[in-house]
């Protein structure tokens, strides 16, 4: 089996849970950056040609797991598979950010709905070509954007 250890750290403004956009459509403005540690620095070459990037990320904070879980859009218990929530078996998280820039070690990125200090598994390019997807269905989710981009979390996943 192999071990999943941290590239690096996601820093935003949001220092608690409670509060937060549940997914960056709900954070667009919201700007933060990655560390990325120094041993992986040359990963980052060609990136910066990219808008967006896959942020893959440790839900740090998360204390349990549950199969059943209610999520933030709805009033309906859900399998944790068909959900976003951080109570997973493995606590693993995924933000689609916009990419503003390459420093270094240090990218800037926009539209961050990750608390501060989360640990870094993995980045990727979002690469329209490969992963949007037309005629795509969202299951159970009947809110509207203006809907998601307003709602925040709560203490329902900590």
């Amino acid at each position: 089996m192999h071990v999943i250890n941290p590239i690096g750290v996601i820093h935003s403004p949001h220092t608690s849970i409670d509060g937060m956009p549940i997914q960056p459509k709900g954070a667009a403005d919201i700007a933060g950056y990655v560390i990325i540690d120094k041993q992986y620095q040359d990963g980052l070459r060609d990136l910066e040609g990219f808008s967006h990037i896959y942020l893959f990320y440790s839900f740090h904070q998360a204390s349990r797991t549950e199969l059943l879980v209610t999520p933030f859009m709805d009033k309906q218990a859900r399998g944790v598979f068909a959900t976003r929530s951080p109570l997973r078996p493995n606590h693993m998280g995924m933000s689609i950010v916009k990419l503003t820039g390459i420093e270094g070690n240090r990218l800037s990125v926009e539209g961050v709905d990750i608390l501060d200090g989360t640990p870094l598994l993995d980045i990727k390019p979002y690469i329209a070509k490969f992963d949007a997807v037309k005629d795509s269905r969202s299951g159970w989710l009947q809110a509207s954007d203006a809907d998601i981009s307003a709602k925040r979390s709560d203490e329902r996943f900590r």
